[in-house]
């Protein structure tokens, strides 16, 4: 609770940036009760619910002391199956940093090596490009496409749907990120160029 300011403030500088993006309220069905969007309270307390019923890991996302986004794992459906799905946002302002890249391989390798999950799924609008980089770059599978998948900013939206296994990462999420990271810095680093001596 004690993150709704910071939280509310991140939020309202980016509400044009993340509305494209965001989840919202289907309209009523005749037989269906009218749902309006949570507050900040409602939607800590379910995530408080869901957390402690084993079925959601809810986290903040910090970068420099400061909170900038926030990332859940939802659905964590246990079983034959032990999977869950990565939904995430960012402020505008630290994006392309390796913030959410960081983030996600973080959450996949906690998911993976001490809960004991096998699949995590990451579901994105295929017009959404830097939520797409950040599946890429840490070498997520894309599967395919799932129409109207989710209600998100007025209408049912497709999603593409990304993924990895357990086997897929044996070194870890974050391991490889940073290994892949590092590679591309170097690759994009200045070259020693040669001096004419003469």
């Amino acid at each position: 609770m004690r993150d709704h300011r910071a939280w509310r403030d991140v939020n309202r500088r980016n509400r044009d940036w993340l509305r494209p993006w965001e989840a919202t309220i289907p309209p009523p069905t005749p037989t269906g009760p009218i749902a309006h969007r949570p507050t900040y309270r409602q939607m800590v307390r379910h995530l408080r619910a869901e957390a402690n019923a084993g079925r959601m890991l809810p986290f903040v996302i910090e970068y420099q002391g400061r909170l900038v986004g926030q990332l859940t794992v939802a659905g964590i459906t246990w079983g034959s199956m032990c999977s869950g799905h990565v939904g995430y946002w960012v402020d505008q302002a630290v994006a392309g940093r390796g913030v959410m890249p960081t983030a996600v391989a973080l959450a996949v390798d906690h998911c993976f090596r001490t809960i004991g999950l096998h699949r995590i799924e990451v579901c994105i609008r295929p017009e959404n490009g830097p939520s797409r980089r950040v599946v890429e770059k840490l070498g997520f599978r894309e599967e395919g496409l799932r129409p109207r998948y989710l209600h998100i900013d007025g209408a049912w939206r497709d999603h593409l749907v990304f993924a990895l296994t357990a086997e897929e990462i044996p070194e870890g999420l974050l391991s490889r990120w940073r290994r892949t990271r590092s590679r591309n810095t170097s690759e994009n680093s200045p070259r020693d160029t040669p001096r004419n001596t003469a």
